[in-house]
Formats: C-alpha cells, structure tokens, sequence
C-alpha cells in the first residue's frame, strides 16, 4: 500500500583513379563554413508559411542521447547560450526534479527554434519502456522523427518499440547514430542492424573519419568532403576540406551505391541515369531530391552520424531534417475536408501549478486564436482563454496558432489527448459529408465515431503490465485522492485506476515500477 501524505504530491509529473563526372560532384574546394545565426523575434513562428515549418520527435532508447542531442540543437540555433548536460542537471528539456537527479527524461518536453529560415518544433521524449505513453502521445503531434542510435550498441530493445510506434502514425524518419567519438562504436554494424532488425532501406549520407581512434570528422558523401567542427568554440562553427583520394574513392563507391538503390524507387533520377548513360553526369539535386522523395515515401531512411557530446555532426543532422522531412502542408491530406476552417487533435493534456491544466493542440488547418469558442468531436463546448508557445516547462503568451504549428491552450476543461478540436458543429458535419458522403443522415452521437474511423484519432494505449495499491492517509482526503487520480489519468492514458471488490482497495496500473 503506498501512503501518499501531502495529497498533491498525487499530480506527478507536473512535470585513386575518379570519373570527372562523379569528380565534379564530390570535390570542391576547402571552405569555412560558419553557422548561420537566425534571431528570429518573437511571433515570426505564426507568419512562416508551412512549408518553412518543421514538427519532429526525438527517439531512442535509453540513454542514446535524444537530450543531448537536443541541447546541442538548440545552442547552435542561439537559443541557448550554454551547452545543457545530462549529468550537470542543467538541461532545458528535462526540467523535472526526479529527470535531473536520475538523469533520464520522464515527460516528452516541446521546444521551438529557428534554422536556416525555418520553423522547428521539437518534441524530445522518453527513452525508458516505462513511458512510452509519451512517446505515444508526442508522435500524434509530429510530421517526422529523428531516431537516435548509439554507435557502440546499435538497435536496442526500446529502438524497435519506438519505431513500430513510428510505423503506425506512418512517419518518415532519419536516423543519426550518435556516441561515433567511443572506441566500440560501430557505423557499419549499426547499418546492418537497421536493416536485419528493423527491416529498413538504410541509406548512409556520410561517413566516418576516425584519426587516432578517435572520431575526427564526417565524410558528405553526396558533396564529397570532410566537414571539421572547431573545438575551441563548441563546434559552433565547422569548415570542409578536400577527401584524400582513398577517401574519395570510398565516398564514390557510396555515392554510386546510393544513386543505384534510388533508381530502383525515383523514376525521376532513373530516367536522368538513362539519359546521360552513366551515373558519373547525375547532378547531385537530383539525388538529394530523389532521397527526398524516397524518404517521404518510407522507402528508404537516411543515415547521419556524429557526436553529440563532442559537438560533432549536429549542424548536418539539422541541415537535413530541413532537407528530408515533410513540411506539414506535404502530409495530413485527409483533414483538406475541412477547408480552411480550423481543425486541431488534443496530443497531450499536462498540468500546470499556476495555469491548471493545458492542452497541447496540433493545428492542421485554420488558425485556432485566444478566445475562440471550440468543439470537441464528441460534442463538448470548449473556450480558449489563453495560448502558449511551450518552451519546456516556461510558456510565452501567444495570440494565435496557426496551421502547422503546435501549441498549448489554457481554457479546455474536458478535452483528452485524441481529441479532434475544430470551430463548430456545422464544420464537422459538412468534414463528415466530404469523407462520406453517404452518411448525410447521421446521428449526432455517431459523428465521432464516424469521424474516428476516418481520421484514425483514436489514441493508441498500452495494456498496464504493474500494479500497486493506493490509498489516502484517512478518509477525509478521499475525495480529493479521486480527484487527483482523475487528473492523473487524463494527463497520462496509461495510467489505469480500479477498484479491487475482494481487497476492497483502488488499485493503480501503469508500464512499471518506474512510471507509477
């Protein structure tokens, strides 16, 4: 039985010879290549346009460094102006006291930057088997995800879980195998792997440049050079230097082996191979658009590597979520239904000390604004009092939200995560008469299980597999203890609340020791 005294301690979680053709494509001259700094004020993220608009998740298994990786990402976009570590406790996405004393993340935590004229809207999410309700929950909100290996140990246990997750919300994704600065790190056995477990085209855009044992620098196969990142200044900048002619031999043999896996799948780059009768001419846009195309398409994923740790890699690995990874106009095509009136999904519901509770809502048409009167696909009125642009656990006041970009609203007192958000009643029925138009007639009680089956909304919860007792410290805080497990519950589905009729206790449910 677990005695909980101070009753709101029940909110947890608060929270050598080279063809000229493939020549002129892989080398060019050495150059320093300093980072581009984007100071974008404060509101810009409501006038990008969506196709300049990015929504990712971060995925790994435990201590792949989805954190660090996600620190480092925000410091080269100027977000930040120290590098945030796991060990030190001073990162921005893992705020909770219990992630910063265990060193691992328990609450999927949302944050925005801006990079080479784009929007990014990140989610990083747990890596432990325990939440994986927030992983869950994090991908209804996302168009891609970054999947994060670690070098020295490839695919791992919760790497499989996390892409069947992926795979079910049909999401393109890159992969970055991250800790390449360890001696056991491995890039070509993690490429086996992804292929052998995952059942993935993996297709590698660089390649490693170990000096001494030690990871050195990445190899662009498409651009044929060595990119080097400074250390004096936390690799904020990088330059690129010329391959020695092994190096650009083993970069030709890979460039020629990514062009022939693509024209199997891009008539496009096939058409321009036959054309020129020879792969040496092929203008490498051509290729990056064909891996653009694939990768959309979940034909193939594309394979990064680096050092998060040691600041390597992280600037390319931004670079080509920009490159390969759909804007939000490229995907969620069955919610054209609704026009341009607004239609949004409840991701995730949190609580917050000062606000109360706040809905995390992914817009995918219209503009959902401060005030508006909403509905539920169930047919709840709801009212938003205020937005929020997330920043981890700091929120920044906000007008509006527009399409294609995620937020959090203060206001909703019913709504839970799977819920589709849109202006009003009559935009739901003339949705439903575009999906199918014969079911004019419809009840109102069926709507949502109409629109259910065609917008796959339904959130995805997993079985409880570990149980403990709970009880109040007396009766009197019994109806405040079913209150908080009630609030509990809607921030986290999988959180599961009974009562034992023979022990005649209420018993809690979840993924495990760790999550209750």
């Amino acid at each position: 039985t677990v005695q909980l005294l101070p009753i709101m301690l029940l909110l947890l979680c608060n929270r050598s010879v080279v063809p000229r053709g493939i020549r002129r494509i892989l080398r060019t001259a050495a150059t320093v290549t300093p980072l581009r700094w984007n100071h974008t004020g404060p509101g810009a993220s409501e006038t990008l346009m969506e196709k300049n608009i990015r929504n990712i998740g971060i995925l790994a298994h435990i201590d792949g460094g989805k954190t660090t990786t996600t620190e480092r990402m925000l410091f080269y976009a100027g977000k930040t102006n120290v590098l945030g570590e796991v060990h030190h406790g001073n990162t921005v996405t893992d705020f909770l006291v219990q992630e910063r004393e265990r060193g691992i993340t328990i609450c999927s935590a949302a944050v925005s930057f801006d990079w080479r004229d784009h929007r990014v809207n990140l989610l990083d999410t747990p890596g432990h088997i325990d939440f994986t309700m927030e992983v869950e929950q994090s991908l209804a909100a996302v168009d891609g995800t970054v999947v994060i290996l670690d070098g020295s140990a490839g695919v791992e246990a919760q790497t499989v879980t996390v892409w069947s997750q992926a795979d079910r919300h049909r999401l393109p994704r890159l992969v970055f195998v991250n800790k390449m600065d360890k001696e056991s790190a491995d890039f070509e056995g993690c490429l086996e792997e992804l292929e052998k477990k995952l059942g993935v085209v993996a297709v590698p855009l660089q390649m490693p440049v170990i000096k001494e044992g030690k990871l050195a620098g990445v190899v662009d196969v498409l651009s044929g050079v060595q990119v080097v990142w400074d250390k004096q200044n936390h690799g904020r900048t990088y330059r690129t230097v010329p391959l020695l002619d092994q190096q650009l031999m083993e970069a030709q043999d890979k460039l020629y082996q990514i062009i022939d896996v693509l024209s199997g799948m891009d008539d496009g780059l096939a058409q321009a191979i036959i054309e020129s009768d020879s792969m040496d001419n092929v203008k490498p846009e051509l290729v990056a658009s064909a891996i653009r195309a694939c990768t959309l398409k979940q034909q193939i994923v594309p394979v990064f590597l680096g050092s998060a740790y040691k600041n390597i890699g992280v600037q390319l690995l931004m670079d080509a979520v920009l490159k390969y990874l759909p804007a939000p106009n490229e995907r969620n095509e069955i919610y054209n239904c609704f026009g341009s009136d607004f239609v949004g999904k409840i991701s995730k519901v949190t609580h917050d000390k000062q606000r109360g509770p706040l809905s995390l809502v992914r817009v995918f048409r219209g503009t959902l604004k401060k005030g508006a009167k909403i509905i539920t696909a169930k047919g709840t009125s709801e009212t938003i009092q205020r937005i929020y642009a997330p920043w981890a656990d700091e929120y920044r006041e906000i007008s509006s939200i527009s399409a294609g970009n995620v937020g959090l609203c203060a206001g909703p007192k019913s709504t839970v995560t799977g819920d589709l958000v849109v202006a009003n009643a009559s935009v739901l029925r003339n949705a439903l008469k575009k999906l199918s138009p014969t079911n004019e007639g419809v009840e109102e009680d069926d709507i949502n299980e109409l629109l259910a089956s065609k917008l796959s909304f339904h959130t995805v919860v997993p079985d409880a597999v570990y149980f403990c007792s709970i009880e109040p410290p007396s009766s009197s805080y019994q109806a405040a203890l079913d209150a908080a497990l009630r609030e509990i519950q809607r921030e986290d589905p999988s959180l599961r609340v009974s009562y034992d009729e023979t022990t005649m206790q209420t018993v809690l449910g979840g993924m495990g020791k760790l999550h209750l």
